[in-house]
């Protein structure tokens, strides 16, 4: 018996162009977001008592910056998988690509001010990094195995 993973949607999904067929493939938002929002609500005042108004900001600013950042890949993939699933991975590397660009330019940009939070911001880049990894992984791990049928010969 050969197994193998099916590409069409399960019979409750929304199919490529129907209403929530980007949407039903983001479950995992709910924890990843509702876990980063915490993250901002610790992080933001404690920098603010640390460093001051720009140690708040620059906390915001990395947190808003890593979740921005997911969002988009999240949707893009998402976007290519309800399309067609063989685009995934060539979507997902353009996005990857397009973002550290991106990324690269507005960091280099912002660090050519002077700005007092760009530390804070990079610590708090890394934290939000391991919060949404962690509660990404934490969804993952809880989630149910993906479905699978038998093809035969």
């Amino acid at each position: 018996m050969n197994e193998a993973r099916t590409d069409e949607p399960q019979a409750d999904e929304p199919r490529a162009g129907e209403p929530g067929a980007i949407r039903v493939r983001l479950p995992y938002l709910r924890l990843t977001l509702l876990s980063c929002a915490v993250l901002a609500v610790l992080a933001v005042p404690l920098a603010a008592i640390l460093w001051g108004a720009e140690g708040a900001a620059g906390a915001a600013a990395g947190i808003a910056l890593v979740v921005v950042s997911y969002l988009i890949s999240g949707f893009s993939v998402a976007w290519a998988d309800a399309v067609n699933p063989r685009m995934i991975m060539s979507v997902g590397l353009v996005t990857y690509g397009v973002k550290i660009v991106i990324l690269g330019l507005a960091m280099s940009a912002i660090a050519a001010t002077g700005w007092g939070g760009l530390r804070v911001m990079g610590g708090a880049v890394i934290l939000a990094v391991l919060v949404w990894t962690g509660a990404h992984l934490t969804w993952a791990l809880r989630s149910p195995l993906p479905t699978f049928r038998s093809q035969r010969d």
